[in-house]
């Protein structure tokens, strides 16, 4: 009821344990707290929370618009509502080294898991768009040590993210990464993959968690779970799938709206209100207290 039983400190600890067992940890990605339960009921290993699902929930474009309170606030409020653990998408810090370390201890108060740190020019955009721009190997670097410095949990998860393998290539993106890893990353996230064969070199080039960013309408081909854990990858994200599906379901209905002037033919794709009662554990609620919550729950 209300919020996760478990500390934020047990969350890190859990999944940590869980990519030390070099299984891959299946993590899509969550609009709002709703859909991080949602998330957890299915089965899913963790939740993702992507910076372009935050800035597109504010009605923004993915272009470094957002700030440090507006991404740790959507990160606490689904960090709490869920057990398992959230890894946070924290763009580039949020400006220059104390403040990449101001953001990790923001983050850390917020619940997170594990965040990844980028090595885009700041302001950022998605890392599927064209005309991005990387920084030098040596901030690169210095935004990850003063991010690592900055955490006061051990457990929680640094993870460096390179963009350089759309500007400069595969071997210059290795390199970039075998850079982060020795600055103190714990896991790295290389963007826009072209191929099975280049996630399979990262691999080989570090020796941390490797993530694989499965988004939609992207540079990377859509991989499957068992082809990307076959090449050694430890992490996958689907970061704005839920919202995707979420959104072309709600432009459909309003069609349907619009044509039809009632949604009683969309009724069966619908979430049901039996469904979201119990996501929502009203049974819960309403033992919590009979004298005060003397609602019935409908069945």
């Amino acid at each position: 009821m209300l919020y996760a039983t478990e500390s934020a400190s047990e969350k890190r600890r859990a999944f940590r344990a869980r990519l030390a067992t070099g299984e891959l940890q299946l993590l899509p990605g969550a609009f709002n707290p709703l859909s991080a339960k949602l998330i957890e009921t299915k089965g899913f290993d963790g939740v993702y929370v992507s910076g372009a699902v935050v800035a597109a929930d504010l009605g923004l474009p993915d272009i470094g618009l957002t700030t440090l309170t507006e991404v740790a606030t959507r990160s606490g409020q689904i960090s709490r509502v869920t057990s398992l653990p959230t890894l946070v998408d924290a763009d580039t810090g949020f400006g220059e080294p104390m403040n990449v370390a101001r953001t990790v201890q923001t983050l850390e108060d917020a619940g997170v898991a594990g965040l990844h740190i980028e090595d885009q020019v700041n302001p950022k955009r998605c890392g599927h768009l064209d005309g991005k721009q990387v920084v030098d190997d040596a901030t690169a670097t210095q935004r990850i040590r003063a991010a690592v410095r900055a955490r006061r949990d051990e457990n929680l998860l640094i993870m460096a993210r390179t963009d350089l393998r759309a500007l400069a290539g595969l071997d210059a993106a290795i390199d970039r990464a075998k850079s982060l890893v020795d600055a103190g990353a714990d896991a790295l996230f290389p963007e826009a993959m072209l191929s099975l064969s280049e996630f399979a070199a990262v691999r080989a080039a570090v020796d941390v968690p490797i993530l694989a960013n499965m988004t939609e309408f992207g540079k990377s081909e859509l991989f499957t779970t068992t082809q990307l854990a076959d090449v050694g990858v430890n992490i996958v994200i689907f970061p704005v799938s839920l919202l995707r599906v979420a959104m072309g379901a709600a432009s459909r209905a309003l069609d349907t709206l619009r044509d039809e002037g009632h949604l009683t033919s969309v009724l069966g794709e619908m979430q049901h209100r039996v469904a979201l009662y119990d996501l929502l554990d009203y049974q819960a609620y309403q033992a919590y207290d009979a004298d005060v919550f003397t609602f019935d729950v409908p069945r």
